[in-house]
């Protein structure tokens, strides 16, 4: 078998072998939301095993298709032409999910900058919406929210900001470590970014009981709960499916995979990792700072 550093300079591009996983992800997808659209309409019986069907076919490819991918890149198959694709589609992706997050920031913009203050002057008040109080974090017309509270900044949201913050750190560390030929160095370093990572995810696990149970903060909680729960409840879906990533990656490094020269599936996930980072940092100073 060729080294990956021998793919990186192959002058060729690569053409792959017609494959399944395109058609197994797409009945992944048929099985997953036909299985949500049952469960959101009540419908008992099949909603919940359709569902839970089409997130083990989902899981199922993802293994075989990435791992489709790993081989051929081992295997010496991938050069600069294949190189140069995977980074302007994983840039395209990442551009796509700056779209994603803008639009939810722009959502609490308008809700917060433009919708209240309108809803607040004199007619408004006097005549649509007796008893509003214009201030955020909003509940709506009198009596219409259950009184909830908002969640500090510190200690846990904090806390969560240092971890984030930290993991991009030791994730730059590992890269820089296998830039070097450093593999060992790497390798530890990407175990301390995964504990970073998790511990985040935990965290905020944390963060969502205590506001449920204590705080009385939940998704029905007016405009600002449903804001608060959409941007920060995405956020660590990303930040989960990043550390999944970044598991890979470790397991690939821990095997022999990527060398000095040639390693963008190391730098994708890394790109992606950051890229949440990036977003909590904003979304820390928006929802809960300001």
């Amino acid at each position: 078998m060729e080294s990956s550093h021998a793919g990186a300079a192959a002058p060729h591009y690569f053409v792959p072998q017609p494959s399944n996983w395109p058609m197994v992800g797409s009945i992944a997808m048929l099985l997953t939301m036909s299985g949500a659209a049952t469960l959101i309409n009540h419908q008992p019986g099949i909603g919940t095993p359709l569902m839970l069907a089409g997130i083990a076919v989902l899981v199922y490819m993802l293994f075989g298709w990435f791992g489709t991918v790993a081989a051929e890149s081992e295997a010496g198959s991938y050069g600069k032409p294949v190189d140069a694709s995977f980074r302007w589609g994983m840039g395209w992706f990442i551009f796509s999910e700056v779209m994603f997050f803008a639009s939810f920031f722009g959502a609490l913009f308008y809700a917060r900058n433009i919708t209240m203050p309108l809803l607040g002057d004199f007619d408004h008040h006097r005549i649509l919406w007796p008893g509003f109080d214009a201030t955020w974090p909003n509940a709506g017309p009198a009596g219409t929210v259950e009184p909830f509270t908002k969640i500090s900044a510190w200690p846990i949201p904090t806390i969560n900001t240092i971890l984030l913050v930290t993991s991009g750190g030791t994730l730059t560390l590992a890269h820089h470590a296998l830039q070097q030929g450093a593999r060992s160095l790497a390798v530890r370093w990407m175990i301390v970014t995964l504990l970073l990572g998790f511990a985040f995810v935990g965290v905020q696990a944390n963060e969502y009981i205590h506001a449920y149970h204590e705080l009385n903060l939940r998704l029905s909680s007016g405009i600002f709960g449903s804001t608060f729960f959409m941007l920060t409840g995405f956020h660590g879906c990303h930040v989960l499916i990043g550390a999944i990533m970044l598991t890979v990656v470790t397991f690939r490094l821990a095997r022999g995979h990527f060398t000095p020269d040639h390693h963008f599936g190391f730098e994708a996930a890394a790109w992606y990792w950051h890229f949440v980072d990036v977003v909590w940092i904003g979304l820390y100073l928006v929802v809960y700072w300001l």
